[in-house]
């Protein structure tokens, strides 16, 4: 007889991974995790370790790719839970969306067909704002759960395309060929806040190149934020709240930062660290026509339509008994902090 619960998390190698993990053990949950491959296993144990783990009893790792059929089975056997935060890994933007979307679309089918063949309980998955809120128009009206992004957006990232088009695709398998497995769905907004390692996610890639001086000016472009650790509890407590079944909830710590207002609050709480951040601002206007010839300008084109200043996290708050942690500026800084302890900056 197992005495703990088990939780398969996918992806134990990324930000949201590995502190779901990390969370996970300390409350006392075995884990599996899946790792494309098993060399990179030590790494996530030094992560563990950085976040205050010193044994790994009850975690155990499946090389299982989002790409492939193969373990799968494994990878969900015998757990109770599974989060799939994992999401397919594309060092550069392909120039044909499909190979985005498709990867990220069966990728969350394998998950779901697998859990659902080994008896899992609930599957929480990791989709994401741009799931929700791009196709919101009203500027008069919150952006709720109930809002869904429609795939077709002119402008839309193939980034944000896919993460559309794969909860969808979940929610379809759910209704139609689930059976008894019960869904709830994560929708984060730009994740920071503490790192466990020196590798950079894309939001650190941000404040790096604010940081280092190699961004001169930058775009208006206003966020709204999360820290990793919210994150990972909204996780798990998506999980094993009951009235999370079928639901999605927006991750946010609530109100919206602009990447102009990071510059002025790193300029002055680490101004040593911020004396490259640039202080002018680059009108909407020049960031749409740049973006009609470089990809990273076009991903911030189609980001400065979003509406931020009107997202809820009160769904959050009511069903699952949540409240954020951290504060927009709170995650931002510890982010930096990260970096300059892992020596990023």
């Amino acid at each position: 007889m197992r005495s703990k619960k088990t939780v398969s998390v996918t992806g134990g190698t990324g930000f949201v991974g590995i502190h779901t993990i990390l969370q996970l053990l300390e409350k006392g949950y075995a884990v599996k995790t899946t790792i494309r491959n098993l060399n990179r296993k030590d790494e996530v144990l030094e992560m563990l370790n950085n976040g205050g783990i010193s044994t790994f009893d009850d975690l155990t790792f499946v090389e299982a790719d989002l790409t492939k059929d193969t373990h799968w089975d494994e990878a969900v056997g015998n757990c109770d839970y599974v989060l799939h935060v994992a999401s397919p890994i594309f060092l550069s933007l392909p120039k044909d969306e499909n190979e985005m979307i498709r990867p990220a679309v069966e990728g969350t089918l394998r998950v779901l067909k697998a859990a659902r063949d080994a008896k899992v309980k609930r599957v929480v998955m990791t989709s994401n704002f741009g799931a929700v809120g791009y196709s919101h128009k009203n500027p008069n009206t919150e952006i709720t759960e109930k809002d869904w992004t429609d795939s077709n957006e002119k402008g839309l990232s193939s980034y944000n395309r896919s993460k559309v088009m794969a909860e969808q695709a979940a929610w379809d398998f759910i209704n139609k060929e689930g059976g008894e497995l019960e869904l709830s769905v994560i929708n984060p907004v730009g994740i920071f806040g503490p790192s466990l390692s020196g590798k950079l996610s894309a939001g650190f890639e941000l404040l790096k190149n604010l940081l280092d001086g190699s961004m001169k000016a930058i775009p208006n472009l206003k966020m709204n934020v999360i820290d990793v650790r919210d994150v990972a509890d909204l996780h798990i407590r998506a999980m094993t709240n009951p009235n999370a079944k079928g639901q999605r909830f927006l991750a946010l710590a609530g109100g919206e930062i602009s990447l102009p207002q990071i510059s002025e609050l790193l300029k002055q709480q680490m101004p040593e660290i911020a004396k490259k951040a640039p202080t002018r601002t680059l009108p909407d206007w020049i960031v749409s026509l740049g973006g009609l010839f470089n990809p990273k300008l076009k991903n911030v084109a189609s980001m400065l339509k979003a509406k931020r200043d009107k997202v809820s996290n009160q769904k959050a708050k009511d069903i699952l008994d949540w409240s954020p942690i951290s504060t927009n500026e709170a995650a931002i800084l510890a982010s930096v902090e990260s970096m300059i302890k892992f020596g990023n900056i």
